[in-house]
């Protein structure tokens, strides 16, 4: 992997190094001590709660630029969120600058049937601590996943708020994460770079086969649950049990976005059906 991309630089509206404290209050963390398994695991955790899992740009028309400069200013400057390739792809960019050794990971998803999806997928993080207790696989950009790093090496039961996930041997030396004993993706353990999952996102951002052209969704964690907001749908989960309130208004859908997720938007978003449709 080219560790260069990975290094603090001066971005357009973030001046070097000031970017770092900027994302950390950005997700209301203090800059760790060291750059050890439990700094990584809060650093998780803020950043799920936090910055939300959203695909707006794709239905905003709005480019999706896999550049570090670029996704540091959207998340931490504008404040929104964004799928795999954006919050994945920063958050590197924040662990390798606070000392974590980062590598990017290329996945493809299970979908309906075990079905595999295309390569390059999903974006996840390797990342090895101080206190060599990894590596660890680091993800924030799943939706609703787990909260906490998981163990790489490990194939057995990992325990999870958001359940019970084991890592199984796959062919070519690539490894299935499942969850509950449900297939979730296939990761393959080879090193990459931003630049090598243009033409994923490019194919999740037009293609009518991707699940994100179909619908608009954002989501985030919270401290008892989860909080989705999917088109004029707002669902809650709270201590494992969902709640869901159609909202009627547009007013109602935008004050929804600002106070669950942070987002202040003038002009409601809606599907924007794909020109390969």
């Amino acid at each position: 992997m080219n560790k260069e991309s990975l290094e603090p630089r001066e971005t357009s509206a973030i001046s070097p190094h000031a970017w770092i404290d900027a994302y950390l209050e950005r997700i209301g963390a203090a800059r760790p001590a060291r750059s050890d398994t439990a700094a990584l695991r809060e650093l998780q955790l803020r950043h799920l709660m936090t910055v939300p899992f959203e695909n707006l740009s794709i239905h905003r028309g709005e480019d999706i630029v896999l550049e570090e400069e670029r996704l540091i200013e959207k998340i931490v400057t504008e404040r929104r969120g964004g799928f795999c390739y954006e919050l994945n792809g920063a958050f590197a960019a924040l662990l390798s600058a606070l000392g974590f050794r980062v590598t990017l990971l290329q996945a493809r998803a299970f979908g309906d049937g075990g079905r595999l999806g295309i390569p390059y997928d999903h974006m996840a993080l390797r990342v090895e601590t101080d206190d060599d207790t990894g590596p660890w696989l680091a993800d924030v950009g799943f939706g609703d996943h787990a909260v906490r790093p998981l163990a790489l090496d490990d194939r057995t039961e990992q325990e999870d708020p958001c359940g019970v996930f084991r890592f199984r041997a796959a062919p070519q030396g690539d490894l299935d994460l499942l969850r509950g004993g449900s297939r979730q993706f296939r990761l393959d353990l080879r090193p990459r770079t931003l630049a090598d999952f243009r033409a994923g996102a490019w194919y999740h951002r037009t293609s009518p086969d991707s699940h994100f052209t179909r619908s608009l969704v954002c989501s985030r964690l919270t401290g008892t649950g989860r909080v989705t907001l999917s088109g004029r749908t707002l669902v809650t989960t709270v201590r494992g049990e969902r709640h869901k309130t159609e909202l009627g208004t547009d007013a109602e859908v935008l004050a929804a976005y600002d106070e669950h997720f942070g987002l202040r938007l003038a002009v409601l978003p809606e599907v924007r059906r794909s020109p390969n449709a």
